[in-house]
């Protein structure tokens, strides 16, 4: 259907709308959802082209719309599945015409990759909040994002399980009294190996992430560590901090997110099992806090908890992140869309692990650098970088992997 019927809005429930809903974050977003029924209501779910899954959350769910956003999956949506009341919306600005509904109150962005920046755009540009999960969205145009919410009237409120942290921990604070802050990861499946090690790694090896269930192109960024050099850009942006104020520690249990450190020598940190049904209820209820579907803390069966410094020569690509975020610029879209292509080839058995940070170097390189760019810049930037890396050749001679 073309037209976005609105319905009476149910007095004391959030409207929510989730981007990407059959992923990880989206399935974890509507487990919060059913969990606090009373406070959030689905109202409307998008999936690429995962048509099982969305029918079935459709039919849980009751959301008034649904949009699919890869045509040939959308001609074969069997519509006498939809639950009554629930609408296709279709066509290329879909996403769009949902998201900016007077009646939704929040978006959830969780559609994974650059493809989520337009639902995201879309959402702050018509004022609304949205509870960002795609770090890609920052990571390629964080300045312009950042300004159309201030514009707009519209709230950026973080999902990742870091920056949430990070944003409750600045609860009550003034942004002068923060020093800096500290970004801690598990470290990935490749914790403690040399370069040596990671030479013939294969990919059903980097997908096995020790602490956390996601999909399979950010279990791979956290295997290279891609994945906190991603969430150094996303933080510079979402709390106006320089790079040299934040920092990374590894810390393989993954209980503490992170740590805001204050410039009286305080430090704040938030605590909790690996769960994001927390960071994204958080996001979702906020500023309440209320019982949820989250795991809890069993305080009796805590030992110790560790930390060691990231390995940047084992790990090339956390200083890249860093990079990055100094530079500013066209650099965010280009690491991205390289990363992502990068990432694609090696699931495909067509790169090796090593070469993932390997290409995206060569990329950022050799591209033509922007201080203030638009956002069609960026856009032309993400198509550029991702051509580059299906054309690159790594330096060095492929391993042949038996698995």
């Amino acid at each position: 259907m073309d037209k976005v019927v609105s319905q009476p809005k149910n007095p004391g429930l959030r409207n929510v709308v989730v981007l990407g809903s059959t992923g990880s974050i989206g399935t974890n977003c509507l487990d919060v959802v059913g969990h606090l029924s009373g406070r959030l209501q689905a109202v409307g779910l998008s999936a690429h082209s995962n048509m099982d899954v969305l029918l079935n959350q459709a039919q849980r769910h009751r959301p008034r719309w649904i949009a699919v956003t890869d045509p040939s999956a959308c001609r074969r949506l069997d519509l006498s599945k939809l639950p009554s009341g629930c609408q296709l919306v279709s066509g290329p600005d879909a996403i769009a015409r949902m998201v900016t509904h007077p009646e939704v109150d929040v978006v959830v962005s969780a559609i994974v990759g650059a493809a989520g920046l337009e639902g995201t755009w879309s959402a702050l540009h018509a004022g609304k909040t949205v509870a960002v999960a795609n770090k890609e969205t920052l990571v390629i145009a964080g300045p312009l994002v950042m300004d159309l919410a201030a514009r707009r009237g519209g709230r950026l409120l973080p999902v990742d399980s870091e920056h949430s942290a990070i944003f409750q921990a600045l609860q009550g604070s003034p942004a002068d009294a923060v020093e800096r802050i500290v970004l801690t990861g598990s470290g990935g499946p490749f914790r403690g190996r040399t370069r040596g090690d990671l030479a013939k790694v294969t990919p059903a090896e980097a997908l096995r992430h020790p602490t956390w269930k996601m999909g399979p192109k950010i279990t791979v960024d956290s295997a290279t560590l891609m994945n906190k050099a991603l969430e150094v850009i996303e933080a510079r942006w979402l709390f106006n901090l320089p790079p040299e104020r934040i920092e990374v520690i590894i810390h393989p249990e993954s209980v503490i997110h992170s740590f805001v450190e204050f410039k009286d020598g305080s430090i704040l940190a938030q605590l909790s099992p690996p769960d994001m049904r927390l960071p994204i209820q958080y996001a979702l209820t906020y500023p309440e806090r209320v019982a949820g579907p989250a795991r809890r803390l069993n305080w009796r069966e805590l030992s110790a908890w560790h930390f060691e410094q990231p390995d940047h020569e084992t790990f090339p690509s956390l200083q890249l992140g860093y990079e990055v975020a100094r530079r500013g610029g066209t650099c965010g879209a280009i690491l991205n869309a390289a990363n992502e292509a990068a990432v694609q080839r090696f699931l495909a058995g067509d790169l090796e692990f090593l070469d993932i940070p390997r290409a995206c170097r060569a990329v950022l390189d050799s591209h033509n650098f922007s201080p203030t760019p638009t956002l069609a810049e960026l856009s032309a930037c993400d198509r550029w970088a991702r051509q580059e890396v299906c054309r690159w050749n790594s330096p060095r001679p492929r391993t042949v992997r038996t698995s």
